[in-house]
This record gives C-alpha cells, sequence and structure tokens, in this order.
C-alpha cells in the first residue's frame, strides 16, 4: 500500500490528539505545581549519551545512523531518562535538589509487546540529588497522582528492590555472566533454569534465597515472611527496611510487593516500582532508584522517577471526551463577535461556518444562534 506506514507506527488523528494534548497538559501543570520543571532534550544525539548507564538492552532499542557533520554515530533516543539526567549532571549543576520533567516521542527498533507502538510518547518526572527513602515516597506519590488525574480505573502499585538480588548474588559468588542469566530467569519467574544455573553454587543459604525470590510477592505481610528465609545479612536487611518504611508511608496505596520483579540489571540500584490499572496487560509506569547512572557523566548524583507511554495511558483513562466546537454564522455583528471572544476566552472552541459548506461542519456539536436579539448556544 503506496501511503502505508511501518509496522506498529500509528498517526494520531484529532480526537486521539485533543484526548492526548488534554492529559499531557494536565500532568505536566501537576508536575510544575510540585517544582518539576519541564526540560526538551534533542530527538538525537551521539549514542554514547544516549544509553550510557543503561546497559544493552537499551542499545538494541535504539536506531542507529551517521552524522554527516561529525562522522560519529548518533541514534534516535528510545527513552528520555539519560537525556534528563546528563541535563541534570552536565548543564544545570544544581548543588541540592532538583526535579525535572519532560514530554516527547521516542522511538524503539522493536515494540515492547504485540499492542505497544514503536514510537511512544514518553512522559515522566525525576528527582536528582537526595539519596534517601523521602524522594522515592515523592516520586510514588507524583505517580499516583498522575494516574488519579487520568482517571485510571483498579490500579496497583508493585514494589520489589534491585538491592536484595545483588546482596544475595553477592554472597552466592556470581560471576557476572552468571549474575546476568540469573537476573533474567528471575525476571520470568523460571525457577527450574534458575535452579540448574545455581547447581554449582557452594553456599547453600545464598542459593536457595535466591531460589525463594520469585515465591516472595503479596502483600505488605510477605515482607516478614522474606526476612524469615531469606539470609540475615545486613544489605538485606536494609532493603527488606525500606520496603516496610514504603508499605507504612504509603499505606493509603494500593501497593503490592514481588521481590522478583526485578529490571534495570545495569541501571537501577535500589527500589523498583511499577503502576498497572485500566485493564492494561502490561505495567502503565515503571520506575525506580538509579543513583550509579549520573556518575557515567562525570558527577555521582542519587536519582529517582518514573516514566510512562502518554499513548497506553490515554487509552486506560476514564477521562471523559473533550466537549466539540460551536460553529457561528460569518456575520459583521459586534454583539456576536464580543460573544464569540468571550467563548474563547473561556476555552471553548469557535468555528466560523464558511459558505457553501452547510452540513460537514467537522468536530461542532453546538450553535451560536440569535435569539430575541441577543445571541445563545444551542445544540448543533
Amino acid at each position: 500500500m503506496r501511503w502505508g506506514l511501518p509496522d506498529f507506527i500509528q498517526d494520531v488523528l484529532p480526537d486521539e490528539a485533543a484526548r492526548l494534548e488534554e492529559l499531557r497538559r494536565r500532568l505536566l501543570d501537576a508536575f510544575r505545581a510540585r517544582g518539576y520543571r519541564l526540560v526538551i532534550p534533542p530527538l538525537i544525539e551521539y549514542l554514547d549519551a544516549l544509553t550510557t548507564g543503561a546497559g544493552q538492552d537499551l542499545r538494541l532499542r535504539t536506531y542507529q545512523l551517521v552524522d554527516q557533520l561529525s562522522g560519529r554515530t548518533m541514534g534516535v533516543r528510545a527513552d528520555m531518562t539519560p537525556q534528563v539526567t546528563r541535563i541534570d549532571s552536565h548543564l544545570l549543576n544544581c548543588a541540592g535538589v532538583s526535579r525535572l520533567c519532560y514530554c516527547g516521542s521516542v522511538l524503539h527498533t522493536h515494540p515492547s509487546s504485540l499492542t505497544a507502538t514503536r514510537e511512544p510518547l514518553q512522559l515522566g518526572a525525576e528527582l536528582y540529588g537526595h539519596a534517601g527513602l523521602e524522594a522515592d515516597i515523592e516520586a510514588l506519590r507524583l505517580l499516583a497522582e498522575a494516574l488519579q488525574l487520568a482517571d485510571v480505573p483498579s490500579m496497583r502499585f508493585d514494589l520489589g528492590h534491585v538491592g536484595l538480588f545483588h546482596a544475595l548474588a553477592d554472597s552466592a559468588g556470581l560471576n557476572e555472566a552468571a549474575r546476568g542469566e540469573a537476573f533474567s530467569l528471575l525476571q520470568n519467574k523460571d525457577v527450574p533454569d534458575l535452579r540448574e544455573l545455581l547447581a554449582n553454587v557452594e553456599d547453600r543459604a545464598a542459593r536457595e534465597a535466591i531460589l525463594a525470590l520469585p515465591e516472595l510477592y503479596g502483600g505488605a505481610e510477605i515482607l516478614d515472611v522474606a526476612e524469615a528465609r531469606l539470609p540475615r545479612m545486613p544489605s538485606v536487611r536494609a532493603a527488606l527496611d525500606e520496603l516496610r518504611r514504603l508499605a507504612f508511608e504509603l499505606a493509603d496505596l494500593p501497593l503490592s510487593f514481588d521481590l522478583a520483579d526485578l529490571r534495570g540489571y545495569r541501571y537501577h540500584s535500589g527500589l523498583t516500582f511499577a503502576a498497572y490499572g485500566g485493564g492494561a496487560h502490561t505495567a502503565l509506569a515503571k520506575g525506580g532508584r538509579y543513583d550509579f547512572v549520573a556518575g557515567n557523566f562525570g558527577r555521582d548524583r542519587a536519582a529517582t522517577g518514573f516514566s510512562l507511554d502518554l499513548r497506553e495511558l490515554a487509552r486506560c483513562s476514564s477521562v471523559p471526551a473533550l466537549a466539540g466546537a460551536i460553529l457561528a454564522p460569518l456575520e459583521k455583528d459586534s454583539a456576536l463577535q464580543e460573544e464569540i471572544t468571550k467563548l474563547r476566552n473561556a476555552g471553548e472552541v469557535v468555528i466560523d461556518a464558511l459558505p457553501g459548506h452547510e452540513g460537514t461542519w467537522v468536530g461542532c456539536d453546538r450553535q451560536l444562534v440569535r435569539h430575541d436579539g441577543r445571541w445563545m448556544v444551542v445544540t448543533l
């Protein structure tokens, strides 16, 4: 088909575009009210800057091209978070806490699922410069508010902690290759292959602890079960204590815990979380702590935050469609022009009825008519 688009790439038509813009503005305004400043990174950068600290997975998802000016390899961004981290670390150079937000298209070489687009509209918020759990709590609260503003039904937040895996992998003496494979098997809940991989681990307690992780999921009570089943190591205790505090501080949110729900092996450094709801089969938003990424840009900086695909969020949102436009007759009448100005200032869309197009007024559901010498809005 001559005008067909590539697979998993779609146009956004007027009704959907209006819905996306309404959600975008609603969420970014809420972020701004809490001190998150908007940044707009470039669509393309040198490849190293786009993928630093994010591991091979992001590199494989990034379209690459050669810069005709410098001859260096560039990439079309597949994730805006590394760009925002570069801005905070390299350009803003803030000494204290910095809060940044963003929204823009990213491009993936492959869709993340059979129903996903290769061009998500990524929106997110990042908090830099505070290593305490207060920052993670703020990020989760902000995400919860964003989903509430989008009126997403049946919300749920799944929490995990990459620190648990790293502590147990250290105890088991796993080398880099085995650690990466074990991480992947845990993500897939593939216990048989995981057991085979760990068969030669001499530390039985560490081996059994890693094998126990896929069974440790549920409500806050699962943290007590985890403490009983996992080794009594300071790093394990610290991770569980962080999750317990989150369970207490965020008791009003629908939280669950999954200690094998791991992401970002070379990216995340502590708490990870994912938000579900609206009947979506995959997570609507993902986030967590990534304290070691900024060091790749020459400045160690604590960091936490989240991002989501606004297009997917719009599909799961219960926010009602925007009102249609108001059709106004094309007349030289001062009272009519005053009423049109008043309506537009109030946020209404008013369209002038150009002659010769009767009955074809796309998007209009009301019209301005003169009644008893006054202009009134009535149903079209």
